[in-house]
């Protein structure tokens, strides 16, 4: 096979949507420093919506953008959590794929603490394949040919193989 055609996980961005700011937040944001590792950034509200007491420019939700190694240790400790199981719908045509989990205690290894609570969140999987970087340089800046995106078939198959996913 040849070396360029190889599929990688470019990046994985972990979601909590908490839906309203102060303590809730907070703890969500301790929660995923504690699976992941890293820092999350705070996500603001670009509508107001009284309805569910949101106004605009109001942080609700945090994430994380995880690459290369943390990528991978993060989708498997997920995926782990669901029971290994994705529907075909889950993946898009550019082959990225997004998963959600309930509540994050299901994780093999997470405990439930009282001091955080339950949270749910959702996982979104970047692929790409070598050669990638020319659609983000500055010099030379090109689109990447058909021939060379990432499909929906072949990420479904880099997932049976790697994270031995069932795809329903």
């Amino acid at each position: 096979m040849n070396q360029m055609e190889g599929i990688k996980i470019a990046k994985a961005t972990v979601n909590i949507g908490v839906g309203e700011s102060g303590e809730r937040l907070a703890r969500a944001e301790n929660l995923i420093v504690n699976i992941t590792g890293q820092k999350p950034v705070r996500t603001i509200s670009k509508v107001t919506n009284p309805e569910f007491g949101i106004r605009r420019g109001q942080p609700i939700a945090c994430k994380v953008t995880l690459r290369h190694d943390k990528a991978e240790k993060a989708v498997k400790m997920v995926l782990d959590g669901i029971g290994n199981r994705l529907k075909a719908s889950q993946f898009d045509m550019q082959g990225n794929v997004s998963f959600g989990i309930e509540e994050h205690i299901d994780i093999p290894g997470m405990r439930y603490d009282p001091d955080i609570g339950i949270f749910g969140m959702n996982v979104a999987v970047t692929f790409e394949k070598p050669g990638y970087r020319i659609k983000r340089r500055k010099i030379q800046h090109q689109k990447i040919p058909n021939k060379h995106q990432v499909t929906k078939e072949e990420t479904m198959e880099f997932m049976k193989q790697e994270f031995h996913v069932e795809i329903e």
